[in-house]
């Protein structure tokens, strides 16, 4: 008799969802957020699935959560128009505001969406197959950035309170906006990755029109009403529908200044040749990675395991800083593997809402297909499955296939898999690994795993001209966020850290004039006057 898979239970019935954490009547959303109105959307939507599925009828029947607009071209250029109405120039309300009156602005809204925490973290889950702990963690951890960057712009501003003298020439050096911001989030973090580049672009002054992930859509519209209130009309204005349809317009119109883009290195490339005028757009572009750890013969394996199941398989392994190859040298792997499996085996298939559980529905359509693809490629070239269940598919579920031993000629050592797959290569000569990422068109980060100082010295050194950062005995991450992130090759474009993300989004400016008698009693009276909101010495508490 077969036992029974922890898959035969995976999805429940209505009835088995806590009474928390059920949804109501879905949510047929048609509102979207142009000029400061909530606007009726009456055209065609495009239906909202959830990864997660109920076997309320003896079969597994995927949840709809609703709808969503499905705006055309035409009205994604309206929202462009109110966005650059709002800037007008450099001399709209917004970017000529004190630096003190935005903050106010921002913490407005960060109050107001405090206050659904609760609506934003279910459909986290519900939208995205994100586990309860993590989607709270995502909350909270936005609204932590958002505290953080005003306390960076208090700072940074006073810092650009005083007058400096150089050679005689007496100066004032401020960061003002750039212009109109079209910022797009991704559907693994779709409300922190997209609040990293959407509020540090708000509060230097840049009017924003931001559309939600493809994925994590609904998720976005508990907040809209908080975006209305909290900013004057024109400020931010959040489209909807098809990429295709409504961003290649925005871009093609040449009027947006600011490109704010986490996804494929692809579509960012083909995004941006629609600019006209390529050379006035700046990017914060973050890309495709494809993350190795190495693991060297000298290692503490308890350790490494550890890093390295939490590192490529946190979230599916669905995040662009998750370990999507692991190299593991020929004296340690057989150990390295015999842990391995024991830990992925350890970690909890389920619904979000279940305690303790780590492995989650995959909210790509096609998703499964896809990697059991890369599956089949590398069984027909020599790896094996090597952990019990392995790539295991129910519905929207694949489980973590651990596969061994994979080569260069194999698709998975190639191609960043963004799922539950891990890839073990066998290694002997430490160049081997070194010539894989100095070859790689991605150079995000690494891991290196050992206690020989003189190797990790060697790699740190190799690396350091390859990668943005270089973990040592430690999963990839982007934390803290007081730390560059970034990347080099097709991994990145410009650097994000709560620091970083005001530069990206600003420019510095200089008022000078010649340290002469007249010129000193001049500035003094537009300070002194409060006759310039660029020329002050306000310093904010």
């Amino acid at each position: 008799m077969n036992p029974i898979s922890p898959l035969d239970t995976l999805f429940p019935t209505t009835d088995q969802v806590p009474e928390a954490y059920r949804l109501g009547e879905p949510i047929e959303q048609r509102e979207y957020l142009v000029d400061g109105q909530l606007r009726h959307w009456g055209g065609p939507v495009v239906t909202v699935r959830s990864p997660v599925y109920l076997a309320d009828t003896g079969e597994d029947r995927q949840v709809v959560l609703g709808s969503a607009p499905l705006l055309d071209a035409d009205t994604a250029l309206v929202a462009l128009d109110a966005a650059v109405k709002a800037y007008d120039n450099g001399q709209g309300a917004w970017p000529t505001m004190r630096v003190a009156e935005r903050i106010q602005h921002v913490e407005t809204f960060l109050a107001s969406m405090r206050k659904q925490r609760e609506a934003v973290v279910k459909l986290l889950m519900w939208e995205i197959g994100k586990n309860l702990k993590d989607s709270e963690k995502e909350f909270d951890r936005t609204c932590d950035y958002i505290v953080d960057t005003v306390n960076a712009l208090k700072d940074l501003d006073r810092r650009s309170s005083r007058f400096e003298l150089e050679q005689g020439t007496l100066g004032q050096i401020r960061r003002v906006p750039l212009g109109v911001t079209l910022c797009m989030g991704p559907y693994n973090y779709p409300l922190n990755e997209t609040f990293t580049t959407l509020i540090p672009a708000l509060i230097m002054g840049n009017t924003v029109v931001f559309k939600p992930a493809k994925f994590g859509v609904l998720l976005i519209r508990p907040l809209l009403e908080a975006f209305r209130d909290s900013f004057p009309a024109g400020v931010i204005n959040v489209i909807y529908g098809s990429g295709r349809e409504t961003v290649s317009a925005l871009m093609a119109s040449g009027k947006i200044d600011v490109f704010a883009f986490i996804g494929t290195h692809k579509a960012a490339s083909d995004l941006k040749k629609l600019h006209p005028r390529p050379h006035r757009l700046r990017a914060a572009l973050g890309l495709d990675a494809k993350n190795p750890g190495i693991v060297l013969p000298q290692v503490d394996l308890d350790n490494a395991v550890e890093e390295a199941v939490t590192g490529a398989l946190s979230f599916n392994g669905q995040r662009c800083t998750a370990l999507k190859i692991l190299f593991v040298h020929e004296d340690v792997v057989d150990a390295f593997l015999e842990k391995f499996n024991q830990k992925v085996a350890a970690l909890k298939p389920g619904m979000p809402w279940e305690p303790g559980v780590a492995l989650t529905p995959l909210p790509e359509p096609g998703k499964t297909d896809y990697l059991a693809t890369l599956v089949a490629d590398a069984e027909t070239k020599g790896a094996k499955v090597v952990n019990a269940g392995g790539g295991a598919i129910r519905g929207s579920f694949f489980y973590p296939a651990v596969l061994y031993p994979v080569s260069a000629d194999m698709r998975v050592y190639h191609e960043e898999q963004f799922g539950p797959i891990v890839p073990v290569v066998p290694y002997r000569d430490l160049d081997k690994v070194i010539d894989y990422v100095l070859d790689s068109d991605y150079g995000q980060q690494l891991s290196i795993f050992g206690n020989d100082s003189a190797e990790v010295g060697r790699l740190v050194d190799a690396f350091a001209n390859q990668v943005g950062r270089i973990n040592i005995n430690a999963q990839c991450q982007r934390g803290p966020d007081s730390y560059p992130f970034n990347g080099r090759k097709n991994s990145a474009e410009g650097t994000l850290s709560v620091h970083d993300a005001l530069r990206v989004f600003s420019i510095r400016t200089l008022v000078a004039t010649k340290f002469q008698g007249a010129n000193k009693e001049l500035i003094s009276k537009i300070i002194g006057n409060r006759e310039s909101t660029f020329l002050t010495t306000d310093y904010i508490f």
